[in-house]
């Protein structure tokens, strides 16, 4: 891999290094920030990103690896509904408040239940509540509250959806879209996150794996999200023959296990941001292509 002498990589990723290398956690972008930024030809990005390096990075340099516009514009499950009502993309019916109080008490009486309790922040599961009745509502509602006064308010309630107790992840990495089920063991668990239970299963239904993996694709050349993991749920195909799979929620910070681990996931962004860099002309040369099981490169 030969660099070329035509502009200054800026890397803010702990991992993948650049010409310059800084770090930003924990702070904001001060004016040495600044400085670099405006002579950077491309500046990379970490995954932790803040909205105030996303912003003072797209503002003085117009090469930014990965492409966050979406994740701060549409930002939390509120804004992931937002994006997909935008795109006319299939999702749950949602309704969104963005505090309790917002939430008339009849709303709860006018419900077919069971429906989905979500907070509009959390990610693998968490704040996320399966409720039977108007009656047990005031659980995950006092919990929202809390949420409210830590500055962290709004919630989603969606219909459950029946289904065969698994999701597809699918992972966009640059190029490079992934995908795997989630798969739920414990019936009595309506939560298909690793961290409660489940487990993957990279192999199953191929053919609706790449219906997934297209969904997705369509939603990035929309929105030039290039690093995600996107949830997208199947309905029960015995009880709705041929509908097409439902957008659930747009991770921009998801768990590696599906990805067989950290060191691999590391391996396909190092790889994806030298072949971004090379697209710009700033690489002779991209490295040679990761141990890609179930990786497959393809324009998002």
């Amino acid at each position: 891999m030969h660099k070329k002498a035509t502009g200054m990589i800026l890397s803010y990723h702990p991992v993948i290094p650049g010409d310059v290398n800084r770090l930003c956690a924990g702070r904001e972008p001060d004016e040495e920030d600044r400085r670099w930024m405006q002579r950077a030809a491309a500046i990379l990005l970490p995954q932790g990103c803040s909205e105030s390096l996303y912003r003072m990075a797209v503002r003085h340099c117009r090469h930014v690896f990965p492409n966050y516009r979406m994740r701060f514009l549409y930002p939390g499950k509120i804004g992931d509904i937002r994006l997909f009502r935008a795109l006319g993309l299939p999702h749950p019916v949602s309704h969104v408040f963005h505090s309790v109080k917002h939430c008339p008490a009849s709303f709860w009486n006018d419900l077919r239940y069971p429906v989905v309790l979500k907070s509009a922040y959390g990610g693998e599961g968490s704040l996320v509540f399966k409720v039977e009745s108007a009656q047990e509502v005031c659980k995950p509602l006092t919990i929202f509250e809390g949420m409210e006064r830590s500055g962290f308010g709004g919630f989603v309630v969606q219909p459950f959806v029946e289904n065969d107790g698994r999701d597809l992840r699918v992972v966009v990495i640059g190029g490079t879209v992934i995908s795997y089920w989630k798969v739920q063991r414990d019936p009595t668990n309506f939560l298909h996150n690793t961290s409660r239970g489940a487990v993957i299963d990279g192999k199953s239904d191929p053919d609706m794996q790449e219906e997934g993996r297209a969904w997705v694709r369509f939603l990035c050349r929309r929105t030039g999200i290039n690093l995600a993991g996107l949830d997208l749920l199947f309905p029960d195909r015995t009880l709705h023959p041929g509908p097409p799979p439902l957008f659930l929620e747009i991770n921009y910070y998801f768990g590696r296990k599906g990805l067989g681990g950290s060191e691999r996931f590391y391996a396909l962004l190092e790889r994806e941001a030298r072949a971004w860099l090379q697209a710009l002309g700033l690489f002779d040369a991209q490295p040679p292509p990761t141990d890609g099981n179930k990786a497959t490169r393809s324009s998002p």
